[in-house]
């Protein structure tokens, strides 16, 4: 299981039509519920203008890395 941190960037692994988002498009983790049981995520266009706010489960997410993470020697 990830670790889900506020302002995470994370991609659906899901679709969900009824928000009309589709599976790899990427939001950020705005609040965390639950005890990290659910997520408030928000979506934003490429001008970073909200277009959806969401609760999502971790299961239906993934964090996005952009950088290696350090090897262990």
């Amino acid at each position: 299981m990830e670790n889900f941190k506020l302002f995470d960037v994370v991609a659906l692994t899901v679709d969900l039509p009824e928000h009309n988002l589709r599976r790899g498009q990427v939001g950020t983790i705005v609040e965390r519920f639950a005890d990290g049981k659910a997520f408030e995520v928000e979506f934003s266009d490429r001008n970073g203008r909200a277009f959806e706010s969401i609760g999502i489960e971790p299961e239906q997410m993934m964090i996005l890395l952009y950088e290696p993470d350090a090897i262990a020697a």
